[in-house]
Parts: structure tokens; sequence; C-alpha cells
């Protein structure tokens, strides 16, 4: 079973959605994007902050990875829709 910790302990993402997030298509912009959470290195959204009521709601919203450029414009106080 594949697992892909989220940055800040979130709860992370098993089955299907991790083994999906490598080659992925952000579900609140719409672009394609290559989710690094599987690499070697650390993937670059984990340098990225979110508030832990936040990232419950992104996961109530939205199946799967966001793309680097959403969660950067989340973390500096866009709206999650």
């Amino acid at each position: 079973k594949t697992t892909i910790d989220l940055p800040g302990g979130g709860t992370p993402l098993t089955g299907s959605a991790a083994d999906d997030a490598a080659a992925a298509v952000c579900p609140r912009c719409g672009r394609a994007f290559t989710c690094g959470a599987r690499q070697p290195g650390p993937c670059a959204c984990a340098g990225v902050v979110l508030p832990a009521p936040l990232q419950a709601d992104l996961r109530q919203r939205y199946a799967g990875c966001l793309c680097l450029g959403c969660l950067q414009a989340l973390a500096a106080g866009a709206p999650a829709v």
C-alpha cells in the first residue's frame, strides 16, 4: 500500500491517491503538475505551511495533491475555492 506523508503532519495520502500523485492535475486550478512526494528528496510543498483548519478543509474539498502554486496562494490567504 502506497503512502505519502503530507507536510505539517497532515493525514497522509494512501492507496490510489498516493499512486496518482506523481503525475497529477491540480483539482483546484486544473493545471498539470508533477508531485514530488514520492521522489528521493523532499517535495517542494514540504516548505509550505498551512494551518490545520485549512488542511482539514482542503481534504474535504479535494482528492489528492494540489499544485505548488495553489498551495503557496492558499498559504498567502487565497480562498480555498
